[in-house]
Order: C-alpha cells, then structure tokens, then sequence
C-alpha cells in the first residue's frame, strides 16, 4: 500500500510500504476513505534538524471501511465506516473512564513503532473497540468530511469551548483562525454563546469563521488587539477565551483580553511557548486556565450525532482537497497558508 513518510524538514514522500495485518485481537485494519493534514503535523515538517530514528509514518486524522476485525473486536465489524480519534485508546482503563482517552493506560498515537500513519491507504487500528466510531453511513456519504473532522480538529474546538467555560449567553473570544479556531467558533455557537469575537486577519479564515457563527472580527495583533477588545468590552475584557494556536504570542494576547475573574481554554499545541505563562497576572486578576490534549473519543458520539442531524457541519475548514499522491503539494500549501486545512484522497 502507499502512505505518507516524513523523512525531515521540508520533505514528505508518498511510498510504498507493507499492507497491515493484525497483530493482536483487539485490532482492526481499516482501509482508508479520508485523511487529511493537521496544523500540529506542520512542528515536524517545518523542524530541520535531523529526526531522531529516521524516516517515520505521519498523519493522525482519518475515517474508513473496517476491512477485517481481531478474534477480540466485538463494537466494529466487516463494512461498517469508522472514524477513528486522533489517538487510539481501550475505553476501559480509568483514565478512559474518566473521559481522558488521551491519557489511556494502554492507548498511544497514530505512527508510533508498529502502527501506521493515519496519511496512507490502510492503517491498523490497535484497540479497536475503544477507539473506533462507527457512523452510521455509507462510504460515499457526502457528510464524511464533516465527520472527518470529528477525528480532532471540530473535538478539538469543542474542548476549547468547554474547557473554557462558554454556555448560553456567553461572550467568547477566539485566539486563532486556523482549523481549530474556526471550529472553536462553531463549538462556540452550539454551546449557544451570544457573542464570539475571532482574532485572525486572513480574509477566507474571516470568511469562514463568519460562517460558524462570528460575531465580531478583530484583525489586530498582540497589544494592539488586546487594546481593541478592551474598547469593544468597555475596558472589560472578555469572561471566555479560547487559545488555539500554541505560541507565545497568542498566550500573551489570550491572557491581555481575558475578563478579571475568566477563563482560558487552551489546546494550541504549546510548541511555540517560550517564556511561560504570566503566574502574577493570573493570580491577581483570577484568570484560570484549563484545557489540554483533547479526548475526541469522549465527544465522538454526540458531535457525530449532530453532523447527522444537520445541527452543525465543520466541512468548510477543508478548502483544498488532494490525492494521496499530490500530499507534498498539501504540506507547502498549509505551511505557507494557503490553505485551511488540506482534505487527502487515497
């Protein structure tokens, strides 16, 4: 089969590699209908250095037709359409009890050693009842990339939107117009918020981000965005934030505009967080912060329910759509930001 390997900085290659097989029963091996490129895959395509134990799989959203099925597997069969979470994981340790999958005693991440990359044609799929979601559609359903996007970047936004505190009536700012941001509008305005403000400057982003349900646009960065929504807040701030981007300078600005007393709900991979978060800043004005990795596989249920529904559709994040085989070309688009967020076809 073809999949997609990082080699090092700058350089991803379609080749051929060995189909999978099951190795244990509890696995599964789906064949792949859709996958596409995430933000957090660009930190080591742009990392120049060397990689540590060379070439390696990539790739960690994808949906697909279950192909064969471990002696174990009891919830997913031949036939049935999966989606699978961003990381794989049993449901039964107590971390997944708890609604941490991410955190999964027995779980771990797509491409790590034995396991294939979610940018291939096949991927074997350890813990296959815990991890896998069956949606109740066919393969040539127009709604799959809408509900690809429950793999990670719609559950990321959710666990935005949650983790900071947004419900009916609030007021919601998000720090970030990429895929995650822009769902963390759309999450926003499902939890019913009255007012979502999203910060970002790249018209077809603002386009979308309108579409999800954007209030208001703010296009300033760092102090000069913190000091625009002081003046839309009457020096107030903002009781709900949401940081998807992971930078130090989004930090800065999502700390500057939150409301005495609010919330920060982070998910931005903190990659590019060099000075740490301003402790004195938070203590005295009662900022707290909460979020993290996003345990999709918890969410996977009631937000396929509503792509189902026709209640919400993230499909609009994907604004450029790719054969396998063109995945390099996908890559330089969403580095140089040209994209959104690139949709692959095997």
């Amino acid at each position: 089969m073809k999949a997609t390997i990082i080699h090092g900085g700058f350089d991803v290659r379609v080749e051929e590699v060995p189909d999978p097989v099951l190795l244990a029963p509890t696995d599964a091996v789906v064949r792949v209908l859709l996958s596409c490129i995430c933000g957090s895959d660009l930190w080591p395509y742009r990392r120049t250095a060397e990689r540590p134990g060379g070439p390696a799989r990539i790739g960690h959203e994808f949906l697909g037709v279950v192909e064969e099925v471990g002696a174990d597997v009891r919830t997913v069969r031949p036939g049935d359409v999966v989606i699978a979470p961003f990381m794989w994981s049993d449901g039964t340790c107590p971390h997944c009890r708890a609604g941490v999958h991410t955190s999964c005693l027995h779980g771990g991440g797509w491409g790590d050693d034995r396991v294939d990359g979610g940018q291939g044609e096949m991927v074997r799929c350890p813990q296959a009842d815990g991890t896998l979601v069956v949606a109740p559609v066919s393969p040539d359903d127009a709604r799959l990339p809408a509900l690809l996007t429950l793999s990670d970047v719609m559950g990321t936004g959710h666990h935005a939107a949650l983790s900071a505190g947004v419900g009916p009536g609030s007021h919601v700012a998000v720090v970030g117009d990429g895929a995650v941001g822009l769902c963390g509008v759309l999450a926003a305005r499902r939890l019913g918020a009255e007012r979502i403000i999203l910060l970002g400057r790249h018209p077809d982003r603002i386009a979308v981000g309108r579409l999800f349900g954007a209030t208001d646009v703010v296009t300033e960065r760092g102090d000069d965005a913190v000091a625009r929504i002081s003046d839309m807040t009457d020096g107030l701030g903002v009781p709900h934030v949401l940081e998807c981007v992971g930078m130090q300078s989004s930090w800065d600005t999502a700390v500057g505009i939150t409301r005495p007393g609010g919330t920060v709900g982070y998910v931005g991979v903190p990659a590019g967080v060099t000075d740490g978060l301003p402790l004195g800043t938070l203590f005295t004005r009662n900022i707290a912060v909460h979020g993290g990795v996003a345990p999709v596989r918890a969410y996977l249920p009631e937000l396929l329910q509503d792509v189902l529904d026709g209640v919400i559709d993230p499909s609009p994040v994907f604004d450029l759509e790719l054969p396998l085989d063109q995945v390099a070309q996908g890559y330089v688009a969403m580095d140089g930001r040209t994209a959104i967020k690139v949709l692959l076809r095997p």
